[in-house]
C-alpha cells in the first residue's frame, strides 16, 4: 500500500498526512475548501520547520515530505487511486457515513477504508459499504507526528487480512499499533473521558481548584498534563 488518501485537513488530518508523507508514502489530502487545505499545508510546514530546527530531520526530508502531498477539494478525484483511505473528517456520524458511502463507490475494490473516529462504531460505518471486511478503525493520537499510539479497531466484520495490513502499516510509520475491539469509546476514550468528567465534578463541588486538581494528577499520577488542561486542549 503506497497510495494514501487522507480526508480532512484539520488538526488530525494534516498530522496524519504529514506522518505518512514523511515516511515516503504518496498522500492525497482532501478537504472541502482550498482554504482548509492551505491551512493544513501551512501547519505541516510549520511542524517540519520545528523538527528541522531540532535537527530531527534534514532539509531534504522536509522538501520530500511536502512533495509527497497533493491536495484535492473533490473526494472522488482524491480517492480514486487509493490503496488506503484514512478518514479524519469532523466527528459527526452522518458526515462520516456519507463519506464512506462515496468512498465505497469511487475507491478501488481492494482499497482499505479506515477511520480516525474516536467514538463512532466501526461496524456501523462499515455497514454502509459493500466491503465491511475492509473497513477498520485507525485512531491516531494528537499530535500525530509525535505520539506513538495508534488504536487499531476491528469492526465485527473486519477481516484478519485487513487488520494485519493496517497493523503492519502503523509499524512502518514507527507507531505502536494496539488492537482493540469495537466497543463504545474503544480504550483511550472509554477510560479518559470518565477521568475528565470526574475532574470537572471535583472542581464543581469545590474539592479543589483547577491548578490544584491538575497538579495532583501530574505529580501524583505522572500524567504529562492535568485532566482539566487536557480537556481544554481537546
Amino acid at each position: 500500500m503506497k497510495n494514501i488518501t487522507v480526508i480532512g485537513a484539520g488538526t488530525m488530518g494534516n498530522g496524519i498526512a504529514h506522518t505518512f508523507a514523511q515516511f515516503g508514502y504518496k498522500v492525497n489530502l482532501v478537504d472541502l475548501s482550498q482554504e482548509s487545505l492551505e491551512r493544513g499545508i501551512a501547519t505541516i510546514t510549520k511542524n517540519l520547520d520545528r523538527m528541522l530546527a531540532k535537527e530531527k530531520i534534514s532539509e531534504y526530508d522536509k522538501t520530500s515530505t511536502l512533495n509527497n502531498i497533493t491536495t484535492y477539494t473533490q473526494l472522488e478525484e482524491g480517492a480514486k487511486t487509493a490503496d488506503l483511505v484514512v478518514e479524519a473528517a469532523s466527528e459527526n456520524e452522518n458526515i462520516k457515513l456519507d463519506i464512506f458511502k462515496t468512498l465505497d463507490k469511487v475507491c478501488p475494490e481492494n482499497c482499505i477504508l479506515s477511520t480516525n473516529t474516536s467514538s463512532i462504531p466501526i461496524t456501523k460505518i462499515a455497514a454502509v459499504t459493500q466491503r465491511p471486511d475492509r473497513v477498520i478503525g485507525m485512531h491516531f493520537m494528537n499530535p500525530v507526528p509525535i505520539m506513538k499510539l495508534v488504536e487499531i479497531i476491528r469492526g465485527y466484520n473486519t477481516s484478519n487480512e485487513t487488520n494485519d495490513k493496517v497493523v503492519a502499516m502503523a509499524k512502518n510509520l514507527k507507531k505502536v499499533p494496539t488492537e482493540v475491539n469495537d466497543y463504545p469509546g474503544f480504550v483511550a476514550n472509554r477510560i479518559l473521558m470518565p477521568m475528565i468528567n470526574e475532574a470537572i465534578e471535583t472542581l464543581y463541588t469545590g474539592v479543589a481548584g483547577v491548578e490544584e486538581i491538575d497538579t495532583v494528577m501530574k505529580l501524583g499520577m505522572a500524567h504529562p498534563m492535568g485532566p482539566l488542561q487536557l480537556a481544554d486542549f481537546i
